[in-house]
């Protein structure tokens, strides 16, 4: 999946309008999967619920961010700043170090129930 700059939620933030994206925020998921987030200050952004599956975090500056609620898998942190962020409970220490030391993508220890063919 390439990533994505052109997402309504992440558009908002690679422009710093931060009030507007939490304003969104309260109301809705926001949507950031597989977006391209590198080198962003993301300080002023909640993103305690987002959706940052597969999103790339490279150089982002995440000091003091909550993202106890926010989803991660496939997320990248590669050198990101990271001192005071709150990680999800369900992405192990070591998962968070080797992507911030080697961009590795995070995997969590949720387990999803499988998707249901119908009947």
């Amino acid at each position: 999946m390439p990533l994505d700059a052109t997402k309504p939620h992440c558009r908002l933030l690679r422009e710093e309008k931060f009030a507007q994206f939490n304003e969104m925020a309260k109301r809705e998921t926001p949507d950031l999967r597989d977006a391209n987030l590198r080198a962003v200050d993301l300080r002023r952004a909640d993103l305690s619920r987002a959706d940052l599956r597969g999103a790339y975090l490279r150089d982002a500056d995440l000091r003091g961010v909550d993202l106890s609620g926010a989803l991660l898998d496939g997320a990248s942190i590669h050198r990101a700043r990271i001192s005071g962020a709150l990680f999800p409970p369900d992405i192990l220490a070591e998962e968070i170090r080797l992507s911030h030391e080697l961009g590795t993508r995070m995997r969590s220890t949720r387990r999803t129930a499988p998707v249901s063919s119908g009947s």
